[in-house]
């Protein structure tokens, strides 16, 4: 059940992964007699494991191991079972704390409370072209491993849920161009396709950002390298 394919499909967003895989310890649990409860006590267990990593990075809602101590597989499985429900409703409030900070940052953003990045029209189309044409190239390829396939259309379906005129900050953006180097280190001209569609929406980035931080029109795109770090000491 908890897979790579499954772990790399949860929400990049900790809260989000969590409420996902909550539910569906829940879900499991609502499907079993009471008989067969305690025999897929490693599923639940597995579930716990994966709920207290992710929590790791979510103040509100760190598990504590100690739960599960001295315990029965029935015992497990109950206590889990208890602590999903609790937990729920923690949950529940930290994604209604989250949908308001992203509606906060969106129409902050858009009506100039903010600093933000702002494309034109053209380009925020072209972009939004450019991501459809990766997803089908991706979704085509035999290139990619079935999980790195998996984690690529997530990432970009992320992207292009976040993408509006005016945004906050680009660092979606940029990270697919550490996605189009390690794609490009593993298959060479072969992944070329991928690339060259990363490479366009990077220049369109770059554009936007160095307008937003009145540079002259003409900067390049550049990448600090050892030799900059050289010069500068």
């Amino acid at each position: 059940m908890f897979d790579e394919e499954y772990l790399d499909s949860l929400p990049s967003e900790p809260i989000l992964a969590l409420d996902k895989v909550v539910n569906e310890a829940i879900d499991k649990w609502n499907s079993l007699t009471e008989y067969n409860r305690s025999k897929e006590y490693e599923f639940f267990l597995e579930a716990f494991t994966i709920i207290q990593a992710i929590s790791a990075n979510v103040e509100e809602l760190k598990v504590s191991p100690d739960i599960l101590l001295e315990s029965t597989p029935k015992e497990v499985v109950q206590k889990i079972i208890d602590f999903c429900e609790s937990v729920k409703i923690k949950i529940s409030k930290c994604k209604v704390r989250l949908k308001s900070e992203q509606l906060q940052n969106k129409y902050q953003a858009k009506f100039g409370n903010v600093f933000a990045y702002e494309f034109s029209k053209g380009d925020l189309e072209r972009i939004q072209r450019l991501i459809n044409e990766l997803r089908d190239t991706i979704t085509a390829s035999e290139l990619f491993e079935e999980q790195h396939k998996q984690r690529l259309l997530a990432r970009l379906e992320k992207i292009q849920s976040e993408l509006h005129k005016k945004v906050s900050d680009l660092d979606h953006l940029w990270g697919l161009v550490g996605d189009a180097g390690v794609v490009f280190g593993k298959f060479g001209e072969s992944a070329k396709p991928f690339v060259d569609r990363i490479r366009e929406i990077a220049n369109i980035t770059w554009r936007t950002q160095s307008r937003a931080e009145e540079l002259p029109s003409d900067t390049p795109m550049s990448l600090i390298s050892n030799d900059d770090n050289k010069a500068n000491k």
